[in-house]
């Protein structure tokens, strides 16, 4: 299927067209557009996104960086693909430097606008965790407040070196905070797995603000295992529609 060109006035320069390119490679890849394996013709995927081959070249290169592509010794690109122990990795050190991130929050003092815009967000989420089951509209919502909070928490710790490498981890294919959360859309114990995540976001903060390092490290490296947990029923669990429907889950080879 052949992927709309961009519009005439998006062509402000190639670092605009190759950010675009960029964008809609990945969305290629994360639907099945370019299957685990399969080696990117520059040409064709020029043509199909009505771009020269110029900002094509940077958006390879760049999702390359972001690990979603490999170079191969002739040349070129091919789409990656992922053991399971490849993205448990990924999501452990998400939650290792977002527990560091954590643990220097509450040793340096967090700023309390911060905290305040924190808390905020926490509040939007209890909202929706009162009723008791999610729609589509309120799930996608959750995900949005969900991602704001774990940037919010990068913010506290006022390190700009600690936010560079967390972004670099958050872009590593299937380890950002909302990577696997679809998982849980529309199951039975989707709400209660929630509630006890968003008991974990009230306990970090707490921690945080009563200067208790140790606590906060522990508890975010703890998070982050809801997101391991969640890798293992995307894999292994019976399948489910929201699992099936969860982008890029093509990639990621099961153990045997």
């Amino acid at each position: 299927m052949k992927i709309a060109s961009l519009p005439a006035d998006a062509a402000d320069g190639g670092g605009s067209q190759a950010v675009k390119a960029q964008l809609r490679l990945r969305e290629m890849i994360f639907a099945g557009g370019l299957p685990g394996g399969a080696r990117i013709a520059e040409v064709a995927i020029s043509e199909q996104l009505g771009v020269s081959r110029t900002p094509v070249r940077t958006a390879l290169m760049r999702l390359e960086q972001e690990g979603l592509l490999e170079a191969l010794p002739n040349g070129g690109y091919a789409v990656r693909t992922f053991s399971e122990r490849d993205v448990a990795d990924a999501i452990e050190l998400r939650g290792t430097i977002e527990g560091l991130v954590a643990r220097l929050a509450a040793e340096r003092g967090a700023a309390p606008v911060v905290l305040r815009e924190a808390r905020a967000c926490l509040q939007r989420i209890d909202e929706l965790l009162r009723e008791t089951a999610l729609d589509d509209a309120a799930f996608a919502r959750y995900v949005t407040h969900n991602e704001r909070f774990h940037a919010l928490l990068c913010e506290l710790a006022g390190s700009p070196v600690l936010t560079q490498q967390l972004e670099r981890v958050i872009n590593l294919p299937f380890a950002s905070p909302s990577g696997f959360v679809v998982v849980q859309a529309n199951s039975p114990a989707a709400r209660d797995m929630l509630l006890i995540a968003q008991d974990q976001h009230v306990q970090v903060l707490d921690a945080i603000e009563a200067g208790e390092g140790s606590r906060a490290e522990a508890l975010m490296r703890e998070h982050s295992r809801i997101a391991r947990r969640n890798l293992r029923e995307a894999l292994h669990g019976t399948p489910t529609a929201a699992q099936r429907a969860l982008p890029g889950v093509q990639l990621i080879r099961r153990r045997g």
